[in-house]
């Protein structure tokens, strides 16, 4: 063999033996996972965008961002299986108050809304146990 087919080979034997030792029971490195709290109770909720709307126009956007504390084990479980239809819940709740009550020239009262999406929680679980936690309110304003 040639020096130069005894370097090709001698990089492709290099090339397999990191795959090979991970294929052969010897643990791969754990890509890290991100949390975004170190509570295991906590669940976060993706944030929830309604539209504002003034005089037939869109004049903005409401966000909402939360997440929901539930210390039972076993309610948490159904918490996740059943984020689907809270995510549902909340959207068809918040779209109500963002066309009834929401202005683009004034916050809304957060209280308000955190007690509307506590409600939301309890009735879709049919329980307490989960606490709404609102992270954030926010009013983006559409240009004219």
């Amino acid at each position: 063999m040639t020096r130069a087919a005894l370097l090709v080979l001698a990089v492709v034997v290099l090339a397999i033996t990191p795959g090979r030792a991970a294929e052969h029971g010897q643990k791969a490195q754990k890509a890290p996972e991100h949390k975004t709290t170190q509570s295991e109770s906590y669940i976060m909720v993706d944030p929830i965008y309604t539209t504002i709307v003034t005089d037939n126009r869109v004049a903005g956007m409401l966000m909402i961002g939360a997440g929901l504390d539930v210390p039972n084990a076993q309610l948490r479980e159904e918490v996740n299986r059943s984020l689907p239809v809270l995510r549902d819940a909340y959207i068809r709740n918040l779209m109500t108050f963002t066309a009834n009550v929401v202005r683009t020239d004034a916050q809304p009262n957060v209280e308000i809304i955190a007690d509307r999406l506590q409600a939301v929680t309890d009735r879709a679980l049919k329980k307490k146990g989960a606490k709404l936690l609102l992270a954030q309110v926010a009013i983006r304003v559409t240009s004219k």
